[in-house]
C-alpha cells in the first residue's frame, strides 16, 4: 500500500521522502451540509475546490447557519453547481427547490440560501454532548470567511482509505480521498496535488456530523465519533490552505514539495 515516509534528521529537522499516493476521488459540496458532487477533475483556487461550500442555508429567525449538526435532514438533499455559478438544490423527494420559499417549506422554518459573496455573520452551532444531544447545550462558533468552511485553517480537506477503513467516506465530506495511509504525518508540510500546492496545517476535529444518517443506507452511528475520540484524539482527516492554485484530476499523485514548517 502506498504510504508517506518522514525522515527525522539530527537536530529535529525533517526531510520529506514520499512515495507518491494517488487521488482516488474528488468531491465538492456546493451547499454546506447537503450532498455534493463527485468530480473527475477540480480547479483548486485560494478558496479551495472551485465551487465547494459556495452556498449555505441560514435560519432567518435565529441568524445561525444551518448544518446537519442541528438539522440532520439536510444530508438527504443534494446540490449541483450550475454552469452559470448558481446552484440547483434537489430535495429528498426528487423535486427541485427553486427559491427560499420551497426550502423553507421543506425544512418547516424560514430559511434563506446565501452565497459566500454575501456579507453577513457566519455563526453555527455544535452540541457539547453528542451522546445526550436532546438535552445538550449547543455551543455557537464562528465559521470562516469566503467559502463556508467551519475553520479558516481548512480550504481543502484530505483523508486516506487506510484512515477511514470500513467507514463510508461520505461521513467525513473530504474533498480528496487518497489511496494509501499516513496523511496525519503531512501536517506542517507542503504538498503538490496535481498542479496545485497545499500547506497542510491541521488535523480536522470531528463532530456529531460523522454520526448522522445519509442516503443509501448510511445509518445513524454514534460509535463512529466515539471511536474517533477514543483512538484518534477526536481528529480524522487533515486540512490545508492553498499556496498555489492549479488543476487536480483523479489519478493524480500527491507528493511532498520537501518543505516543512518547523515545530513550534
Amino acid at each position: 500500500m502506498p504510504s508517506f515516509i518522514v525522515d527525522i534528521l539530527p537536530g529535529g529537522g525533517h526531510r520529506r521522502m514520499v512515495r507518491a499516493v494517488q487521488v482516488l476521488e474528488l468531491w465538492r459540496y456546493p451547499v454546506k451540509s447537503l450532498q455534493g458532487e463527485r468530480l473527475d477533475a477540480a480547479e483548486i483556487t485560494p478558496e479551495g475546490v472551485d465551487g465547494d461550500r459556495r452556498f449555505a442555508l441560514f435560519d432567518v429567525e435565529t441568524g445561525f447557519g444551518l448544518t446537519a449538526r442541528r438539522v440532520p435532514e439536510l444530508l438527504f438533499a443534494s446540490a449541483h453547481l450550475r454552469d452559470d455559478g448558481g446552484v440547483e438544490v434537489v430535495l429528498p423527494d426528487g423535486s427541485t427547490a427553486g427559491d427560499d420559499a420551497a426550502l423553507s417549506a421543506w425544512l418547516g422554518r424560514p430559511v434563506t440560501l446565501r452565497s459566500a459573496s454575501t456579507a453577513g455573520a457566519r455563526r453555527y452551532e455544535n452540541p457539547v454532548d453528542f451522546e445526550r444531544e436532546a438535552t445538550s447545550v449547543w455551543s455557537p462558533f464562528d465559521g470562516a470567511g469566503g467559502a463556508f468552511h467551519d475553520s479558516g485553517g481548512v480550504r481543502v480537506s484530505l483523508v486516506s482509505t487506510a484512515t477511514i477503513g470500513s467507514w463510508d467516506r461520505r461521513r467525513f465530506r473530504a474533498n480528496v480521498l487518497l489511496d494509501g495511509e499516513g496523511e496525519d504525518e503531512l501536517v506542517g508540510s507542503q504538498v503538490s496535488l496535481g498542479d496545485a500546492v497545499l500547506d497542510v496545517g491541521m488535523h480536522i476535529e470531528r463532530c456529531v456530523m460523522t454520526t448522522r444518517p445519509q442516503p443509501d443506507g448510511i445509518e445513524r452511528d454514534l460509535d463512529v465519533l466515539r471511536t474517533i475520540q477514543r483512538e484518534r484524539d477526536g481528529c480524522l482527516a487533515v486540512g490545508a490552505l492553498v499556496v498555489r492554485a492549479g488543476t487536480v484530476r483523479v489519478g493524480a499523485s500527491l507528493t511532498s514539495t520537501g518543505s516543512r514548517r518547523p515545530r513550534s
